[in-house]
């Protein structure tokens, strides 16, 4: 199957750019094929991760990835369908997230072999590059006219509480060029990336041929959304990230442990390498037998021990079964110290005796006292695995001198830190 169609089968491209010959150079010969990503922030997110495992299936199918962090474009900021100017930071900062970013990228994708990977910063050409030539080499290729009816720029220029500065109207040079440079230095002959990014890729693409008469491609990808229509990624605490010092891989193992059965075999499709043949198979059983979240559990476990690491899975599946059936006491003080890292609110406990319902009302388990006392006098409240009916938490509830997780049925918890 050409890698094409099997990324469509997958739903993994939105839109394309003359596919036909792309189909055709790619049945060929090996291409290069780059995805950028601006440093943003100090992590990637599961939102990321959605193009760069596109990327990690080209490698796999023999094709050559480009991974571009974006040290300069990320002092610029790109516009997209943003409702305001991203924020100026400080070089220092964008220095040190490009740093971590490369670090998870690194991760992902294979360096060694025939059609390693290769990672660029596009500093290393923009930070020298002359005024002179940016508007007089580059500049002279764009028309302002069409940059103007982007559907990205349209809607901020219409905005009258939040217009556009020069900075944001010029990303789409900046990125433009870094296709065209890619091209120029290292034959790259294929850009991918978000939906949002299509006008960037076409203009890529345009100057690309007007500078160097370059024939080169492009696609973009879905926006990933939940069967609501919400936006995938986020839960009610947040992002989830790759880091798991921001999101633990407790955390992020519940995350795709929760999905819906109506998102699953999307998931399925689009964050993991399961043979398509596969994912029928599973998701025919699953259809059998919804009740016991096969897919769910596949999907958890494929993503989290590719982020993670085998370990970590083993580790969040565990403290994920422990908690389930109570067992809090065969917790570990890592798994604790995991636990106080996830989505679980924390609530410090200073005293060497402690108001139940106090923590409960901070641990966000309850609304009022009244509910925290009445559920405590209705034994649906329990402390370490174990029904409470004591007002009180004290440093004898400590589990490895520190921990108490107390809990509301089988999904409500809340951990308290004993000092």
């Amino acid at each position: 199957m050409h890698i094409l169609d099997n990324l469509h089968q997958r739903g993994l491209i939105q839109d394309i750019v003359k596919e036909a010959a792309l189909r055709a150079l790619m049945s060929q010969q090996p291409i290069k094929v780059y995805c950028g990503v601006d440093p943003t922030g100090d992590s990637l997110h599961i939102g990321h991760l959605f193009p760069f495992l596109t990327l990690k299936r080209l490698q796999n199918a023999g094709h050559k990835p480009i991974v571009l962090v974006g040290g300069f474009t990320a002092s610029c900021g790109d516009p997209s369908f943003k409702s305001a100017e991203r924020q100026k930071l400080p070089l220092e900062t964008l220095s040190q997230w490009s740093d971590k970013l490369t670090q998870q990228l690194t991760k992902l994708l294979s360096f060694e072999g025939e059609n390693a990977a290769q990672l660029v910063n596009n500093k290393s050409w923009f930070d020298n590059m002359p005024v002179q030539f940016f508007l007089r080499d580059i500049g002279r290729h764009f028309s302002v006219n069409n940059m103007i009816k982007k559907a990205s720029v349209v809607s901020r220029l219409n905005n009258d509480k939040q217009g556009m500065s020069f900075t944001e109207f010029s990303y789409s040079l900046l990125q433009g060029y870094d296709f065209a440079h890619l091209y120029n230095t290292e034959n790259c002959q294929l850009q991918i990336g978000g939906s949002d990014q299509f006008g960037n890729i076409v203009s890529g693409i345009e100057l690309a041929k007007r500078l160097h008469g370059a024939d080169v491609f492009g696609f973009t990808q879905p926006l990933m959304t939940k069967a609501d229509g919400q936006k995938f990624g986020k839960t009610e605490t947040g992002t989830i990230w790759l880091d798991g010092n921001k999101t633990s891989p407790y955390s992020f193992y519940q995350f795709w442990l929760n999905t819906s059965d109506d998102d699953v075999e999307k998931l399925l499709k689009a964050y993991t390498f399961l043979p398509l043949s596969d994912i029928a198979d599973v998701m025919a059983k699953h259809q059998h037998a919804p009740e016991q979240r096969l897919a769910q559990a596949l999907l958890a476990k494929d993503v989290t021990c590719l982020i993670h690491g085998n370990a970590a899975f083993n580790s969040a599946k565990r403290i994920s079964e422990l908690l389930f059936k109570g067992e809090v006491s065969a917790l570990s003080k890592e798994d604790f110290t995991q636990l106080s890292r996830a989505d679980i609110k924390t609530v410090v406990v200073n005293q060497s005796q402690h108001s139940l319902s106090d923590v409960l009302l901070q641990g966000k388990l309850v609304k009022s006292k009244s509910q925290a006392r009445q559920l405590i006098s209705s034994n649906a409240i329990k402390v370490n695995g174990s029904t409470r009916q004591t007002p009180l938490l004290t440093k004898a509830d400590a589990l490895h001198g520190k921990y108490a997780l107390i809990s509301k049925g089988k999904k409500a918890f809340c951990l308290a830190k004993i000092n």
